[in-house]
């Protein structure tokens, strides 16, 4: 049942072209066009290897916490949910096949943007294990939040809110523009965000040969404890 759920949870996905718009195509062509054309400044040396983790992280996010919170959202509107929590499939079986289907879609998009970036002359370097690690911490992080944000908001306000943070945290969270191009003043709260601490770890280990980013791990464990928490006390399914 669990499978079954995530099956059509993927399906939906999928099929969903506002959602591959935002979880695939977006970060596909912010990858290519930033990377092949000369319109930021990454402070120096490939500009596809400062990229790529980015996008990666960006990735994350969108499946993770946009896409995630905008359709539980409106499930939880329409009484979807209400209706699976009838059925034999169990409460925590339905957050395991959304699970599943978040971190399916999730390496459907790192095998995309690591296919691309290679095209583009990426050459990773540093523990695959790591990465593999910190993007699972992210996944845990943001999806706390998309859940918290479903569970507590209207699906209209889920809808709108999402889409703004998206846009907010891909501006200031370090996966176009590096932290350093901002104010002394901001850049430490901006290094406290789930989606910088992401970006940096993997920009440690997949461009600079870090073996364990312990600060960006512990900070994405951090986040995926509070806000898991948080969703589960205060997630409404009805």
């Amino acid at each position: 049942m669990v499978l079954a759920q995530a099956g059509a949870e993927v399906r939906a996905t999928l099929r969903n072209g506002e959602q591959l718009l935002l979880t695939l195509v977006i970060p596909v062509l912010l990858l290519v066009g930033f990377s092949v054309a000369p319109l930021i400044d990454v402070g120096g040396g490939s500009r596809v290897e400062f990229l790529t983790p980015g996008v990666l992280a960006l990735a994350v996010m969108s499946t993770a916490f946009t896409g995630q919170a905008i359709a539980t959202g409106f499930e939880r509107r329409y009484g979807v949910l209400k209706r699976l929590g009838a059925t034999p499939l169990s409460r925590a079986g339905l957050l395991l096949g959304k699970t599943l289907a978040v971190l399916a879609v999730e390496l459907l998009q790192v095998v995309v943007i690591v296919a691309v970036a290679l095209a583009l002359g990426w050459r990773p370097q540093g523990s695959f294990a790591t990465a593999v690690l910190l993007l699972l911490l992210g996944t845990a992080a943001f999806s706390g939040l998309g859940l918290l944000m479903a569970g507590t908001l209207r699906a209209e306000a889920t809808l709108a809110a999402a889409n703004l943070v998206y846009l907010v945290l891909l501006g200031a969270g370090g996966v176009m523009f590096p932290l350093s191009k901002f104010p002394d003043s901001v850049r430490p709260v901006l290094e406290l965000l789930p989606i910088s601490a992401l970006t940096g770890g993997l920009r440690a280990v997949l461009t600079g040969g870090a073996a364990l980013p312990l600060g960006a791990l512990a900070l994405l464990a951090a986040w995926a404890v509070v806000s898991l928490g948080l969703a589960s006390r205060t997630f409404r399914w009805e």
